[in-house]
């Protein structure tokens, strides 16, 4: 199952009325473990009035939780929480501190500057697309090799490895929902001058930097 969720979890900072409002991400597995992340930015940042907080954990049945933290009922935490929803993210905390600036907000400009924070914490992380699926190998002579080059840069297939032989061994990663339409598409247009098989299951992303692959 392919899921939207946080590689790397980023931290920013804006400033509303003179309060400061400190967003940080954080890549979690389990609700313990946000927890533990919330411990500890309580008291790395002891002295502020409000963290309030936000997670999605799970990648079909999801669990959901949220807080004001002592901010008016629903201008803090759900508008955080909505902020994960609108990007699709799961296996995700997201903590917005609050240090009082000595200016009233209001419950309008509460939640927009919550949500700006969230945002813009976001925004200094780095997202991905966890993909489910299957390293494949393919193996073709050089004369056929140019054409499945060309092939799987018109599909966007992530390739993991290339090795030069007698035949040329090309390792892809492909999800399993693309599995059987990429083998059969890539088959046909190679007129079966290439053999494909399984090597092993997966777990993958794409990011800036290159492919990463996970432990299943």
């Amino acid at each position: 199952m392919d899921y939207r969720t946080v590689y790397q979890g980023g931290r920013e900072e804006i400033v509303e009325k003179k309060s400061r409002f400190i967003a940080e991400v954080f890549p979690v597995e389990t609700e313990e473990e946000a927890l533990v992340f919330l411990e500890k930015t309580r008291k790395k940042y002891w002295d502020a009035r409000h963290h309030c907080w936000a997670f999605v954990i799970g990648k079909e049945q999801t669990q959901e939780r949220f807080s004001d933290d002592g901010e008016p009922g629903g201008t803090a935490g759900k508008p955080i929480l909505e902020v994960l929803r609108g990007q699709e993210l799961c296996n995700v905390l997201l903590i917005v501190t609050r240090y009082f600036g000595g200016t009233l907000l209001g419950t309008g400009g509460l939640v927009r500057a919550y949500t700006k924070a969230a945002q813009s914490g976001l925004a200094a992380s780095t997202l991905i697309t966890k993909r489910t699926g299957y390293k494949l190998e393919i193996r073709t002579d050089y004369s056929t090799f140019g054409k499945l080059q060309y092939l799987l840069a018109e599909q966007k297939v992530p390739v993991a490895e290339t090795i030069y032989a007698e035949e040329v061994a090309v390792y892809v990663l492909v999800s399993d929902q693309e599995e059987q339409n990429f083998t059969t598409s890539l088959i046909e247009a190679t007129n079966a001058q290439i053999k494909i098989q399984r090597d092993s299951a997966c777990c993958f992303a794409c990011t800036e930097e290159g492919i990463v692959l996970f432990e299943t």
